[in-house]
């Protein structure tokens, strides 16, 4: 049986000025260190973030609000169209991001799907101001808006979510992609990448709900449409100038037939038997790997290393299929699939709680007191700003206080594991829920007490607490998911690793609106149902006491798959060497 011996010898002199990550710069070189990638070029692709978030969050914050003022939808109607819409827009980054790895390159995926989000912004404008596209005939005010204007305003905003699909996975991973993971100080400012990339969003986040929400409470939704599809254009034109500062990955052609392989290769070889030593499992000599990274065995999964053996009939490695033979490397990737798996189910909890701060949370905004100073009224998806403050203070805590204390007292270059990170996050939206519950039955209660005035005896800044708690969640748990889904996937799959982190937003936002409509149909049977025409009469304290008692369930099932994971293992030495059981960033043979 062959070992294969694969060394990396550390950058020296003139290697230096080079990236040698298997990235290319424009012209299609291997990239100069100095002119391209790292802050220089991730500056360029915030930008657009920026800008995109406003749009997305100007839309979304006020969405529920638009169809049940502007439509007349019921609130649970309303509600869960809202979900259906946040779902679609966040599972179509998994087709986005296959499209990007597989085919297009993450730079072409990004480009092509900000036209299109363009088009859908377009569309959304035109649908308010065009006379013959406009919700009513004379006056924006009318019983029911014109058909035709439901029709092109769901266009246009799946149209955004279309776009959104090939816009965020790519351009995330598109900039992380910018820092060499071979070179210590890059390796550790890319470390850094996604907390500054979320601080950019939140910076996005607050112009959408304050700036933005106050010119469609104030003026109009269209002028509101005017502003995305303006900036949005211009943040365009920006990240094309960036061009030139890029560092790019060719596309590997489709990430699944590798792991199609493995699972072929290991079914068709099930009655072999074992190698005594893993170290004889295939794996190609690094002379013919064009630079790509080698990952270590593991002992979990043991049936998938069968694919590995190679087979005592004759035949060279080289010339075997490789439906027949895969090398440790490709079943390692296999592996990782599998094991990331439980941990996106038990962060599914999460993201329901996370859904209902653009849904219930801000229409609960609208039923409290929003007039400040000299009758100034704050427009109700505006509190949603707390949440974009309590991320940031969170991100910025954790980066510049924490990491650091934390590497000298962990020796983990992170400081803490990123499963660790994810499950401290998970603690917060617990303690959403119960702060939002306690509000929500003072509300009810206000509304009891006195029905003329109702809750508009209690300030909207009731809810600054759920809103700050939830996004001090968010700083660690959906910071710390990009993080782990862009880390722990396949170098090959780096876009639909950011796809798998948006998933669990977008399947979240189903299931949330399958819950309202499970708990709607069984309240019903017991009396009264928890979600009634309005606020005032629904209780949905009662439903975020339920969401706190799953939460608080899930936390220790995800503290029990997290306890049991391994960690992606790159490779530093010979494979005789590798071992696992290291953390994240342990060891020379781990670099995650």
């Amino acid at each position: 049986m062959e070992k294969v011996s694969v060394e990396v010898k550390p950058e020296e002199g003139d290697e230096m000025k080079w990236v040698h990550d298997s990235s290319l710069d424009h012209k299609g070189m291997v990239p100069l260190r100095a002119s391209t990638g790292s802050w220089k070029a991730a500056l360029f692709i915030i930008a657009i973030e920026t800008s995109e978030r406003l749009s997305y969050f100007g839309i979304a914050t006020s969405l529920v609000l638009y169809l049940t003022k502007v439509m007349h939808q019921e609130l649970k109607t309303a509600a869960r169209n809202v979900n259906y819409w946040s779902g679609v827009t966040t599972l179509m980054p998994l087709f986005g991001g296959f499209i990007a790895d597989a085919y297009l390159g993450r730079y072409s995926t990004v480009l092509a799907s900000s036209i299109v989000y363009l088009v859908g912004l377009i569309l959304l404008t035109l649908s308010w101001f065009l006379p013959s596209l406009k919700p009513c005939d004379h006056t924006n005010m009318c019983a029911e808006p014109r058909r035709i204007h439901e029709v092109i305003f769901f266009l246009a905003i799946y149209l955004i979510s279309i776009g959104t699909g090939g816009h965020k996975p790519s351009l995330e991973s598109f900039g992380a992609d910018q820092f060499d993971e071979d070179h210590d100080e890059e390796r550790r400012q890319k470390m850094s990448f996604f907390n500054w990339w979320n601080c950019a969003l939140c910076s996005g986040l607050i112009l959408g709900v304050t700036l933005i929400v106050y010119i469609q409470d104030n003026i109009n939704w269209g002028a509101a449409d005017i502003i995305f599809t303006v900036v949005m254009a211009f943040s365009l034109l920006i990240f094309i100038i960036g061009r030139p500062f890029y560092r790019y990955r060719v596309p590997t052609g489709s990430p699944l037939t590798p792991m199609l392989q493995v699972l072929v290769a290991a079914i068709s070889k099930r009655k072999l038997p074992y190698p005594s030593n893993p170290a004889q499992l295939y794996e190609v000599p690094k002379s013919l790997s064009n630079n790509r990274r080698f990952l270590c065995h593991t002992n979990k999964l043991k049936f998938l290393d069968k694919a590995a053996i190679l087979a005592s009939d004759g035949s060279s490695a080289e010339k075997q299929s490789p439906w027949n033979l895969a090398t440790v490397t490709k079943v390692e990737e296999m592996k990782l699939i599998i094991n990331i798996i439980p941990i996106w189910l038990s962060t599914l909890p999460f993201g329901i709680c996370v859904a209902q701060t653009s849904t219930f949370f801000i229409k609960q905004g609208t039923k409290l007191n929003r007039k400040v100073g000299n009758g100034f009224e704050i427009p109700p998806a505006s509190i949603f700003t707390f949440a974009a403050l309590g991320m940031v203070i969170s991100v910025t805590i954790y980066d510049k206080i924490l990491v650091p204390v934390l590497r000298k007292l962990t020796q983990n270059e992170r400081g803490i594991n990123i499963l660790q990170r994810i499950g401290f996050g998970m603690l917060f939206s617990v303690g959403t829920m119960i702060v939002a519950a306690l509000v929500e039955k003072k509300r009810l209660e206000a509304v009891e007490r006195d029905p003329l005035k109702g809750s508009l005896t209690m300030s909207v800044f009731w809810l600054a607490p759920q809103f700050l708690i939830i996004g001090f969640g968010d700083g660690f748990t959906l910071v710390g998911l990009q993080e782990y889904f862009y880390d722990q996937v396949p170098d090959s799959m780096r876009s639909l690793g950011i796809a798998f982190y948006l998933s669990v937003i977008g399947a979240a936002s189903f299931l949330s609106s399958m819950l309202i409509t499970v708990v709607d149909h069984m309240t019903k049977k017991s009396g009264k149902s928890w979600f009634g025409k309005d606020l005032n009469s629904s209780r949905l304290d009662k439903f975020y006491w339920l969401l706190a008692a799953i939460t608080t369930v899930n936390f220790f099932l995800f503290v029990f798959v997290a306890r049991r994971y391994s960690y992606k293992n790159v490779q530093k030495v010979a494979v005789a060497d590798c071992y696992e059981g290291k953390s994240d960033s342990e060891g020379v043979e781990t670099k995650v």
